[in-house]
């Protein structure tokens, strides 16, 4: 048993036994009801959860320990939580860590720039303990998954995928992909030839219960296909299904 507090109130939690036990999240939320909410939330599945109410506290720890997945809110006392996202992504260089942005912000706009900036999941407020859960949950399996093939190597055509490295090659050039776009490319070229509903796109790298409209996967692939050039010809639109990799 371990004990939380909830609104003053101390709750006796009981920590429930899975393999995903005893994982570290960094929740960056300045909401003191919704941090001890989500807190209690975690801690009934057994994750350790440490809150920071500003963004500059988080950077600072982040900096000493790398968790196993981050909650982070956008709108913060101090600074932004797009410009720490990329400050993790690049200055950081925590490109693998899963983040996921916790948010009242739900325009189609603030989500796909979220999506862009290197975010794994994006929730918007209010939203459902469980299903938040739920999403983490499938992070954390796919990250664990991915870990025994470092080496991972895919070639499609003039596309090396790098799985391993979280790298893709365009003709022996680096093509600069955020974590969303790697993953669509990686999900396509896995199957040539199958066709993959916009739906379909969204469970494989996001999981059940994401809420995202056809248009944010049009913006993702109108991306993805820009940054690998001539090579970009490979994703085809199947009108009115969804998209696939050319075999």
């Amino acid at each position: 048993m371990q004990t939380v507090r909830v609104n003053s109130v101390e709750h006796q939690v009981k920590i429930k036994d899975n393999k995903l036990n005893d994982k570290l999240v960094y929740m960056v939320e300045d909401e003191l009801d919704i941090a001890e909410l989500l807190k209690l939330t975690l801690t009934r599945e057994g994750y350790r959860v440490e809150h920071f109410a500003d963004g500059r506290s988080f950077l600072d720890k982040i900096k000493t320990k790398v968790p196993d997945l981050v909650l982070l809110d956008l709108m913060l006392p101090d600074m932004g939580g797009l410009e720490i996202c990329k400050t993790v992504r690049t200055e950081l260089k925590l490109d693998k860590l899963p983040l996921v942005m916790v948010t009242a912000k739900g325009d189609e706009q603030d989500i796909v720039k979220g999506l862009e900036m290197g975010a794994d999941d994006y929730v918007t407020k209010p939203f459902s303990p469980k299903v938040l859960v739920s999403r983490l949950k499938t992070i954390l399996k796919r990250e664990s998954r991915s870990a025994p093939n470092p080496e991972g190597l895919l070639v499609r055509g003039p596309i090396n995928i790098h799985k391993g490295r979280f790298e893709v090659l365009v003709n022996g050039e680096k093509a600069k992909l955020t974590k969303s776009e790697f993953s669509i490319l990686l999900l396509l070229a896995s199957h040539p030839g199958w066709v993959y509903s916009r739906a379909q796109i969204v469970d494989a790298i996001r999981g059940d219960n994401y809420a995202v409209t056809e248009r944010t996967v049009d913006f993702q692939m109108v991306g993805l296909r820009k940054k690998l050039g001539d090579a970009g010809k490979y994703i085809e639109t199947v009108r009115g299904i969804g998209y696939k990799f050319l075999d």
